[in-house]
């Protein structure tokens, strides 16, 4: 007979200790969700409960005071913390990406990195990366920020405007998107500190995030009015078209496994409250529970098909970059298109399996299909991976 081997479920597994704390906060989460999307308020309350865990520092090398969580585990921890709010875990997911830009391959400064360090593990401070802005858009699609650093003596002064500023509330940490004065132009990352429940003169938070779905994300607009930003401060500073001649061949991947990953877990949810709804429901005509009928059965087993996707693509490009594999970006872009449009089609057949039950706001399936609706919003959109895709196909050399 085999050998068994000892479960890695033992009181003493960190693992384990984990998975408790995890579950324990996603079930704390779930218990206020609704209340945070019904009022379209920030969920402080969860993430008071994340600063008190290991959970804000992971991704932090060990030898710097974090835990060095590879992607897998930062993936598992998103999914679990989505099991209970997708927007808290959206704001965390956006936090871990931030602190992803501060390896030492990048061009960040030591100090600059140890003083972010330290903020996380001393007081829970969190960052996040501020990209879009009313006019621009997302700069993905190319274009200049209209933010604007102005060099005055021995400092920089930002002037700008973002919206969509996910964990807007609760940041300490703005990394602004922006270009320079200055002829010839570079863009890069002016970095805004705010101390925490502190207020910082030169920034102003505009609550204008009143969106369908993701309610509690607080993704709201900042406009920063003549904000100093010292050169430690002021990093990764290229001529833009520099940046995708230096571009990070892993960071689509993370992005792409974190983001998508909250979405999948949405669809996840949905599976979970419909199981029990089809198991529980026996209309007075059928005699049985809609579980036991073929047709619900045969679109239960549509679900587990497009779930059973997610789960492959989510576990190839995670691998690939654990293993420092780098993914073609066309198939990075692919794998987020194809999670996020197979999560949204899950809930649409949720609710048609639903029906009634489904679209009531006093069942938490209406909540899941609008929050699910987001995933499409983020980048890479749509077009973008098809077209992507496309020239792959066409022109394999562009």
């Amino acid at each position: 007979m085999p050998t068994s081997t000892p479960s890695r479920s033992t009181a003493s597994s960190p693992e384990h200790n984990r998975e408790d704390a995890l579950q324990r906060i996603s079930e704390k989460l779930s218990s206020h969700s609704a209340r945070w999307d019904r009022e379209g308020s920030f969920p402080h309350e969860g993430f008071d409960l994340l600063a008190k865990s290991e959970v804000l520092r992971l991704p932090i090398p060990a030898h710097q005071g974090g835990e060095s969580a590879n992607l897998e585990q930062q993936r598992q921890v998103i999914a679990a913390i989505a099991k209970g709010d997708p927007s808290v875990a959206l704001v965390l997911a956006m936090h871990y990406l931030f602190l992803r830009s501060l390896t030492p391959a990048s061009s960040w400064p030591e100090k600059t990195r140890q003083e972010i360090y330290q903020s996380v593990l001393r007081y829970g401070a969190i960052g996040n990366a501020l990209n879009v802005e009313p006019d621009l858009g997302t700069p993905s699609r190319g274009g200049l920020p209209a933010t604007v650093a102005s060099r005055v003596g021995d400092h920089w002064v930002l002037n700008g405007r973002k919206i969509y500023a996910t964990g807007a509330p609760r940041l300490n940490w703005f990394a602004v998107f922006g270009r320079t004065a200055e002829e010839p132009t570079r863009t890069g990352v002016f970095l805004v500190f705010k101390d925490p429940g502190g207020h910082h003169p030169g920034i102003e938070i505009r609550e204008t995030w009143n969106h369908l779905g993701m309610r509690a994300t607080g993704s709201h607009e900042v406009i920063f009015k003549d904000v100093i930003v010292t050169d430690e401060h002021a990093v990764d500073l290229r001529v833009p078209a520099d940046w995708k001649k230096q571009a990070d061949p892993h960071r689509i991947s993370c992005i792409v496994v974190l983001i998508a990953t909250i979405y999948d877990q949405i669809a996840r949810n949905a599976l979970d409250w419909l199981t029990q709804f089809l198991h529980d429901r026996v209309p007075s005509n059928l005699g049985a529970a809609l579980s036991t009928l073929p047709r619900v059965q045969e679109k239960v087993g549509e679900i587990a098909a497009l779930l059973y996707v997610n789960h492959a693509l989510l576990g190839m490009l995670t691998s690939s970059s654990d293993q420092g594999v780098p993914v073609a970006e066309a198939d990075a872009y692919l794998a987020k298109y194809q999670i996020t449009n197979n999560a949204v089609r899950v809930l649409e057949i949720a609710m048609k399996l639903a029906g009634n039950h489904g679209l009531t706001r006093d069942n938490p399936l209406e909540r899941m299909y609008r929050d699910v609706l987001c995933g499409r919003v983020h980048t890479p959109q749509d077009d973008m991976a098809l077209i992507k895709a496309g020239l792959s196909v066409l022109d394999p050399q562009h």
